[in-house]
């Protein structure tokens, strides 16, 4: 008897692991998608993930749907160990009634996030889903709902990882966008909260899924994803390696790694890397692969607002943020996708006590006013509140211009920069030297004999005298100015001495961020 119920039990969970059947599986393989549980077992160690819910069943009986089977409820949750620490996820099942949403489809994914919540384990979600189940009309609603709640209560106290590895639509986008991190595949996964078809009807608009909401629209144009994958196996690698650089809560820090690169190391590099021209443009990701352990930089969305870089390195094996401006792309000026990019980061970082390093190399916001209409003011004043509010470790590095708000902007003094280095190279000023002169001395370069040549030596005058680091260095803004090729060594002496930092803010219910 009690082997017969073994069998049943056997047989039982044989079907549920076939999902949507052998065919719906081979169609899933077909389109270069994995099927959902291929996700979980590539995801975790291997032998480690722990299914829960696999019997659950949905409650409809409406439109036929109490004939309709649906294995595990088209969604395959659970927890497991990613190199040994505890993760919990989710991986919606596109071979079951396409991995749509209902009721206890949402019941389930609500169960994992309270778990992750009780044991501060992060939470990484897969998403893979036609959107909410039609026949179940306001239960599917309200299944989207509470998912929703939850992602925002446990905003900031555990990592929440979406992978989108199919459609997302309608509804169904925005518990991705409560979470901190999203990664898309290339070509065959999309987001977006209406189709191509009901925006052909409501505007007249032509447009394709992919070009609507493909994983490069996504990365590059909007902003909503941070990583851009070429396929599903890549994704899931590379949502392995982000794990690395995080705690598993807020009330831990990020796993220490034991690193052969040597702390003193010089970077010669450092010593000419800052071009004699400061109108000439270097690459600000040569300076930071130079200085992470091993090289190794973690890039947060690569394709959006490429005038500020933003990423994971490890210094001395200790996982840091880094913020830097890229003066290959409008020479580094902020704007507002990048004020947006940076204080998203920032805050992230803070949210999971990663110290933060900030690369300045900045003339200004960008002029104009497309970016005026568009509330530059509102979108750089993030940057200033996110840092401002930031309690992290924060060491800031100039190794050349260093403007007007945006110097401030970029995480001065004020803003509660614990460490500031500069390079010798560094210009540290209201603004460039040829515009500070103009306005100055505008007087004297009208009444000399030869204009052009007075306003010449003015400029060279300003900029010997003010365009430099030693002035703010003189007034304590500047801890101390460095040798480029002793970089690394001073910050990762820097970080080392501010990991005991402890700092508050007033108790509030909650800051009020200008959005």
């Amino acid at each position: 008897m009690a082997m017969n119920k073994l069998e049943d039990l056997r047989q039982r969970k044989q079907k549920i692991a076939l999902g949507g059947g052998v065919d719906r599986i081979e169609k899933q393989h077909a389109r270069g998608k994995l099927t959902a549980r291929e996700r979980i077992n590539l995801l975790f160690d291997e032998g480690t993930f722990v299914e829960l819910d696999a019997f659950v069943k949905h409650r409809c009986t409406n439109f036929g749907m109490e004939k309709l089977e649906a294995p595990a409820e088209g969604v395959v949750t659970g927890y497991g160990q990613v190199d040994g620490r505890v993760v919990y996820a989710f991986s919606q099942d596109f071979t079951v009634v396409g991995g749509s949403l209902g009721e206890m489809h949402a019941s389930k994914i609500c169960k994992v996030l309270d778990y992750a919540l009780k044991v501060g384990a992060p939470v990484v979600g897969i998403n893979d889903s036609g959107g909410a189940r039609i026949q179940e009309a306001v239960d599917a609603l309200s299944g989207y709902g509470k998912i929703f709640f939850k992602n925002t209560i446990a905003s900031g106290v555990i990592p929440q990882i979406t992978a989108i590895m199919g459609p997302c639509a309608g509804g169904a986008v925005y518990s991705p966008a409560l979470n901190d991190f999203i990664f898309m595949v290339d070509k065959t996964s999309q987001m977006f909260i209406t189709g191509p078809q009901v925006i052909k009807t409501v505007t007249g608009e032509e447009v394709t899924a992919e070009a609507l909401g493909g994983a490069m629209t996504h990365n590059a144009i909007s902003g909503v994803a941070q990583f851009f994958e070429q396929n599903d196996e890549e994704c899931i690698m590379e949502i392995r390696r982000l794990l690395s650089f995080l705690p598993s809560n807020n009330t831990e820090t990020a796993p220490i790694f034991d690193s052969e690169d040597d702390l003193n190391r010089i970077v010669e590099e450092f010593n000419t890397i800052i071009p004699d021209n400061p109108n000439k443009a270097y690459d600000i990701k040569d300076v930071i692969h130079a200085l992470a352990d091993e090289g190794d930089f973690m890039e947060y969305q690569e394709h959006f607002a490429k005038n500020i870089v933003t990423g994971f390195i490890r210094l001395n094996g200790h996982s840091v943020g880094v913020v830097a401006n890229q003066p290959k792309f409008l020479a580094g000026c902020l704007d507002i996708s990048a004020s947006d990019k940076a204080a998203r980061f920032v805050r992230t970082c803070d949210c999971y006590n990663i110290p933060l390093l900030n690369l300045v190399d900045v003339p200004g916001f960008l002029p104009g006013t497309s970016q005026e209409y568009g509330g530059i003011i509102r979108h750089g004043a993030k940057m200033l509140y996110a840092y401002s509010e930031a309690t992290v470790p924060k060491v800031t590095l100039i190794l050349r211009k260093a403007y007007g708000g945006s110097y401030l902007a970029m995480c001065c003094k004020e803003l509660g920069a614990d460490i500031v280095l500069a390079w010798p190279t560094a210009q540290i000023a209201v603004m460039g030297a040829s515009g500070a002169a103009e306005i100055i001395f505008r007087k004297e370069i009208k009444g000399a004999d030869d204009p052009v040549v007075e306003r010449q030596r003015l400029i060279d005058n300003y900029e010997t005298e003010f365009s430099t680091p030693y002035k703010a260095a003189e007034r304590g803004f500047v801890d101390d100015v460095i040798e480029p090729s002793a970089s690394r060594a001073r910050l990762v002496d820097a970080f080392n001495m501010l990991s005991s930092k402890r700092e508050n803010r007033p108790g509030k219910k909650h800051g009020n961020i200008p959005l």
